[in-house]
């Protein structure tokens, strides 16, 4: 039996002045349409907050202050194991353009469970109702 495949990656829990989070619904891949945090994987000697300032860049043309670490989510998937490092994160500058994402929005917390959350993003979702 092979080990499971390991992937580590890194998410923004990005706010508002209004005490929102911005959830972004996933355009491609086997998890299409699922809603997440934004973020991706994290390249070879990056920290966790290098990856997630550049990803935040390139996914959405928007900089980002990482705040703090919020949690660590480790899931399973049927294909590998996730671990998810979540930053508390606000926008410096840029406009939260969607570039591989489908749809976004900015979710009160009374809102968040008016979307269909992936299962090891509903984690933080479920700390963040709390």
């Amino acid at each position: 039996m092979q080990p499971m495949k390991q992937i580590e990656v890194v998410a923004a829990i990005i706010h508002d002045g209004a005490g929102r989070v911005f959830a972004t619904q996933r355009g491609y891949g086997e998890w299409k349409d699922g809603w997440e945090f934004p973020g991706g994987k994290m390249e070879p000697g990056e920290t966790p907050e290098e990856a997630l300032k550049r990803e935040i860049l390139e996914e959405l043309e928007t900089n980002i202050v990482v705040e703090r670490l919020v949690q660590t989510v480790e899931w399973d998937y049927p294909q590998f194991r996730l671990t998810m490092h979540c930053y508390w994160c606000s926008v410096a500058s840029g406009q939260l353009t969607l570039k591989e994402h489908e749809a976004a929005r900015w979710l009160t917390r009374e809102q968040l469970d008016s979307v269909d959350w992936l299962p090891a993003d509903r984690v933080v979702v479920d700390r963040l109702k709390q």
